[in-house]
């Protein structure tokens, strides 16, 4: 037994005899609760000295272990808990999700519980107290699951005298295990889909899926049932044709491969290693992975993961011929002119909406415009530079061709001469003539087509190609028509007109009967 001075095994021994328990003492006194045990189990024991009496170095004889069909009595006694009688009810309070020192209080104040917090607390731990988690195996057919993840690679200089690790991407095929592996010293949308790339070319085709968890350069919104993709990256999986599919939320063992195969290669093949340069790195991943790595037999499968990478390779998708090309992605609203703003230039966006936001590609030689639904509106070389306009004329809300042809398919609906002169209005005079066009063209508003039709006419056969000259013809002809339509047209007799000699006898009767007096008195009739 450990020595123990006089004053702490005269507290052990005091504390036990009250009913203490072993771990309250430990608290109390700082002593190891096997010595506690062992003190208590020498102060127990028959012919033995308890106290200040006991021999410092005396030690008890060991206890046997118990032989089989030993009775209850003979067996290691058990304490039951202080919590026993009160199971139920802790029970429930647990499936609440309460915490032990709620349950304590509750136990104190409406159950009379006497007994010190601990023992509450060690109760609910066992009642707490799972079953390891259990995992399933997942099998895949060869060629249909690709998984990929960031690490971190080995020391590398980064500027001199200046150390850093760099980020380590690993995919591995799901089938046969093989690995491809290249560090970088930032990450991006961009990066993270050359590097997904870069691994197909080595693996010498793609995979039906690539399973990842939800880091930002893939998926920007996690989402359990409708994630939102990176669209650079989504766009590159798509010209490969492989399927993104990310893990739940905080479950990195449904990719537990590529997992895996981040702690091998940093356990044995980074492991101790400084490199320098990120170029020295990734030639000792490359010769690794070929001369170790691809060699050794698979722990789980009992093959060795070359053999099984050559049995997967033929179930990969072909490549495309032609890579990817890699753009920029941004929102740009459309001005009055039906033009977004990219990078100084200016670009034509119809059928946009002006007002309406639109989804701009920039790709190093080249524009897409898109609108909200991903439907692809336009595509414009890249301007060399600044303050350019890529706008087609037939965009153009004043186009003086289309404007041109719209007013002589207008000036022929008035008639063949009209049309000719408008033409040969045109064709002398170009851009004052296109004017001269649309005064022609508005003649209809006012004047009979018809009346148009033999005034151009005669202006033709006079070699007369003027606008002002047919409209003076058009209004004298006018005039001269109203003037005759106004002329009365008087008529001496008729149904309902009078004799003129019955009007002359009338006013001879008058004057008789009704003489009159002018202003200076004298009568006439």
């Amino acid at each position: 037994m450990n020595v123990l001075k006089p004053h702490l095994r005269i507290s052990i021994q005091t504390l036990l005899d009250r009913g203490t328990t072993q771990r309250e003492i430990e608290r109390f006194t700082g002593v190891d609760r096997k010595t506690i045990r062992r003190y208590q189990r020498f102060s127990n024991s028959p012919g033995v000295a308890t106290g200040s009496e006991a021999a410092d170095g005396q030690i008890p004889p060991p206890r046997p272990p118990a032989a089989e069909g030993a009775t209850a009595a003979e067996a290691p006694r058990v304490t039951p808990s202080t919590c026993e009688p009160h199971r139920a009810w802790i029970e429930m309070q647990v499936g609440l999700g309460r915490n032990a020192v709620s349950i304590y209080q509750d136990l104190v104040e409406a159950h009379g519980f006497t007994h010190a917090y601990n023992s509450v607390k060690r109760f609910v731990s066992r009642l707490k107290a799972r079953a390891p988690e259990r995992f399933d195996v997942l099998e895949f057919p060869p060629g249909e699951e690709a998984q990929v993840d960031y690490g971190q690679g080995a020391l590398t200089l980064y500027r001199p005298g200046k150390y850093r690790r760099p980020y380590l991407f690993v995919m591995t095929l799901k089938f046969s295990g093989k690995s491809f592996r290249k560090v970088v010293w930032k990450t991006s949308q961009e990066i993270w889909a050359r590097l997904h790339e870069e691994a197909f070319r080595a693996f010498g085709g793609c995979p039906q899926y690539a399973v990842l968890d939800n880091l930002k350069e893939g998926v920007i919104r996690p989402d359990l049932y409708a994630p939102e993709f990176n669209p650079v990256y989504a766009t590159m999986l798509s010209h490969y044709g492989v399927v993104a599919d990310p893990c739940r939320v905080r479950d990195p063992n449904r990719k537990g491969t590529v997992e895996n195969a981040i702690q091998h290669t940093q356990s044995t093949a980074l492991k101790g290693r400084k490199f320098d340069s990120i170029e020295a790195q990734n030639t000792w991943l490359a010769h690794w992975e070929e001369r170790w790595a691809a060699l050794r037999i698979h722990g789980r499968k009992k093959r060795q993961v070359l053999e099984m990478y050559r049995e997967e390779q033929p179930h990969l998708r072909a490549l495309p011929l032609q890579g990817f090309g890699y753009f920029k992605q941004a929102t740009r609203t459309v001005d009055d002119a039906g033009l977004v703003q990219v990078e100084g230039s200016y670009y034509a966006a119809l059928p946009a909406a002006p007002h309406s936001e639109v989804t701009v590609r920039i790709f190093e030689r080249a524009i897409e415009i898109l609108e909200a639904t991903g439907q692809l509106l336009r595509r414009h070389p890249k301007s060399e530079r600044k303050g350019s306009f890529a706008i087609e004329q037939a965009d153009r809300i004043f186009n003086p061709s289309r404007e041109s042809a719209r007013l002589l398919a207008k000036a022929e609906r008035i008639g063949p001469h009209t049309a000719a002169l408008a033409r040969e209005m045109f064709a002398r005079l170009g851009r004052p003539g296109q004017r001269a066009i649309y005064g022609l063209a508005n003649l209809a508003r006012h004047y009979p087509c018809a009346d148009i039709e033999a005034v151009c006419a005669r202006l033709i056969d006079a070699q007369c190609f003027s606008y002002a000259a047919l409209k003076h013809a058009l209004e004298r002809k006018a005039a001269t028509a109203l003037a005759n339509a106004q002329a009365p047209n008087l008529t001496q007799s008729g149904s309902h007109i009078r004799a003129l000699t019955e009007y002359q006898s009338f006013w001879e009767e008058h004057s008789q009967t009704h003489p009159q007096e002018d202003s200076d008195g004298n009568v006439y009739h």
